[in-house]
């Protein structure tokens, strides 16, 4: 790109924010229907992770499709570019040493493995939240499925768009079979061995 003159060189190290804070930064993908419980198992973790005294960042798909993200749809192309973002700015959190949990449908293999491409795959855990539909519809706290099923939600997954499970998560976990504390359990296990502290 013309006239652009990143000067990564110039600034200091993943290394130097990682030493400052005493812990490494990765990536904790969470991936599944609306509804399964992403954010409440993030939320949990995140809380967990605090308590240990690590630094942690939550990246939640309202939060960032409220702000950053406004000007995206729910087209094939928007959600491509909502997943490029969201990867481009988790990127910087984990280059910082931040343990960054990511909470994002991201329907598509494709989609999530172009965000492992852009994070780094060995920064980048990928936990399915694997809860049925079923589930997930009963659960319903926003009312999408309900509108998705009268018409009134376009591309909605699960019900007029398609959602591919994860072929080699990392972590695969049902919150329907798991409470909100065996479930949290389950992803600082697979979590806390890679963050190295101090």
């Amino acid at each position: 790109m013309e006239n652009i003159y990143p000067i990564y060189d110039q600034m200091m190290t993943r290394e130097d924010k990682e030493t400052l804070l005493g812990q490494r930064g990765v990536m904790v993908w969470f991936t599944g229907l609306s509804g399964s419980g992403k954010s409440t198992v993030a939320m949990g973790v995140e809380r967990e992770l605090h308590r240990r005294g690590i630094l942690c960042r939550i990246l939640d798909g309202d939060n960032i499709r409220a702000g950053i993200n406004n000007n995206l749809g729910f087209s094939d192309e928007d959600r491509r570019e909502n997943i490029r973002r969201i990867a481009e700015i988790g990127k910087l959190f984990v280059q910082t040493g931040i343990v960054t949990l990511a909470c994002f449908v991201s329907p598509t293999n494709e989609i999530r493995q172009m965000a492992k491409e852009i994070i780094g795959e060995e920064d980048f855990k990928e936990v399915f939240v694997s809860t049925p539909i079923e589930e997930c519809e009963r659960r319903d706290v926003k009312g999408l499925y309900a509108r998705a099923r009268r018409g009134e939600v376009k591309n909605f997954t699960g019900i007029s768009a398609p959602f591919e499970a994860p072929e080699h998560p990392d972590l695969s976990i049902d919150t329907s079979q798991l409470s909100l504390e065996e479930s949290v359990n389950e992803v600082l296990r697979l979590v806390l061995p890679t963050i190295r502290q101090s």
